[in-house]
């Protein structure tokens, strides 16, 4: 049997990555099973320009290989693994096991910071074609198409948010969607509609995304549900925008989901509906979902970690934690704005 771990976190990108900083600089020896494709969706991603502290902007691979860096180099240890299964204590001061494998790992916490992954459209072109024009985030990449033709595939809030924002940079932004009817809400679409260089193309799906001649995106085929017209438009740059996939497929049944999958915390903490167990990044975030604002939870999931181990009867405190007082927890109160 494994000695038991004062933390384990499970997963990478920018929450686990911080989490596994936080908690290692708190001497917790933090474990981190960071998975194969380690760095999570910035790993997909080429120049990051919005995070802080890099002017000239940073390669998302690049920029996830010094989060990594920086959390090793304060003690956090890393298995280039994925995390098969987890059994999850019910109990406050229990204990949590994830299996590597056939290798049991222990501990009295566990941060789950999994991330999500874009929905795919599947399509012809779009695996090739991703990082040059084929994109899931104008947020991100929208400044990377000044005055240029652009689509937007998807038709609720977040393809009429994504639309909105790249009208700002592009010259023509062509929102796709399969059916003339939008789950958008009403306020969002009046919102797309008002901006004169959008229009609405339905119903179409995509049938391919087929390169220029230098080798980046030129055009999207498009295929009319109804009538089975097909139709080219123009673009050197395509979001697409039909929803996240949170990877919380390890954990359902244990830890408590929301209709969509993304992990549920208690108020406006990291704590999940097991004690001792935190979420944090993409996992948990279907609104935000920037690096900055990852980066910013996995902080606060390591802080909550490290206040449960110091707070919580029956977990033995690390020796190179200070202990405080018990009956003085500084465990953040929960918040619950929602109605």
């Amino acid at each position: 049997m494994s000695e038991v771990e004062n933390v384990i976190i499970v997963g990478s990108g920018p929450a686990g990555y911080t989490a596994g900083l936080y908690t290692a600089r708190a001497n917790l020896h933090p474990l981190v099973v960071e998975g194969f494709a380690w760095g999570g969706l910035l790993q997909q991603t080429t120049d990051v320009e919005n995070y802080p502290g890099f002017p000239e902007g940073v390669m998302g691979p690049e920029m996830m290989q010094k989060f990594r860096d920086q959390a090793e180099r304060f003690g956090a240890r890393l298995i280039t693994d994925q995390a098969d299964r987890v059994e999850l204590a019910t109990e406050p001061g229990g204990v949590h096991s994830v299996w590597v494998g056939d290798t049991e790992h222990r501990a009295h916490t566990v941060v789950l910071a999994m991330g999500a992954e874009h929905k795919k459209l599947g399509v012809s072109g779009e695996e090739e074609l991703a990082g040059r024009g084929v994109s899931y985030c104008a947020t991100c990449d929208a400044a990377f198409f000044k005055e240029a033709p652009t689509i937007i595939v998807g038709g609720g809030d977040s393809a009429m948010e994504e639309a909105i924002f790249l009208s700002k940079f592009a010259s023509k932004v062509s929102i796709v969607h399969r059916r003339d009817e939008f789950r958008a809400s009403k306020i969002m679409l009046e919102r797309a509609r008002a901006q004169e260089n959008i229009e609405f193309v339905t119903p179409y799906r995509v049938a391919e995304f087929v390169a220029g001649e230098s080798g980046a995106l030129g055009h999207a085929a498009l295929v009319n549900t109804v009538t089975g017209a097909e139709l080219e438009i123009p673009a050197s740059g395509t979001f697409v925008a039909v929803g996240h996939e949170p990877q919380s497929a390890l954990v359902r049944g244990q830890i408590d989901v929301d209709e969509n999958g993304y992990v549920i915390t208690a108020g406006k903490s990291t704590r999940t509906n097991r004690p001792g167990v935190f979420a944090a990044g993409d996992l948990v975030d279907h609104t935000y979902r920037q690096a900055i604002t990852a980066a910013a939870s996995g902080c606060q999931a390591a802080l909550d970690a490290e206040w449960y181990l110091r707070d919580t009867p029956g977990v033995p405190v690390p020796a190179e934690m200070p202990a405080g007082d018990p009956a003085e927890a500084q465990y953040a109160p929960v918040v619950d704005l929602a109605p």
